[in-house]
């Protein structure tokens, strides 16, 4: 009876493992999410200018690339392209805070919402 309970999760893991990749090698709805933001990268960048004290002095770890994502509420939907990364800027006194975790979610070629930055 264990043999036969192990046989089903291991199908069923299975099974999942193989619902999140075919989720993951389909494209998102563009009407919904936007376009996939391919510059990525030089969006977040543009808009960490207007967000962080000296800009110039940002060291950043990109996490994986955009993936589609709601972070509005069940009554709003925000949907957008959430990019993941770590800062390390220069502060207003000069020095480095050290690397934070945060988030950029974009939409048309531009960013929506920000995550971890305090607001």
């Amino acid at each position: 009876m264990k043999t036969l309970g192990l046989l089903v999760c291991a199908f069923l893991m299975g099974m999942s493992a193989i619902r999140d990749l075919n989720a993951e090698t389909q494209p998102a709805d563009v009407d919904r999410y936007g376009p996939y933001p391919s510059n990525y990268k030089e969006i977040v960048i543009k808009w960490l200018d207007t967000q962080l004290i000296d800009a110039a002095s940002a060291r950043i770890e990109w996490n994986g690339d955009p993936k589609p994502a709601d972070l509005g509420t069940k009554a709003e939907h925000l949907y957008g392209y959430l990019v993941n990364f770590k800062v390390n800027a220069r502060n207003r006194f000069g020095a480095y805070t050290g690397m934070q975790s945060h988030g950029a979610l974009i939409r048309n070629g531009e960013v929506i919402k920000g995550l971890g930055f305090g607001y």
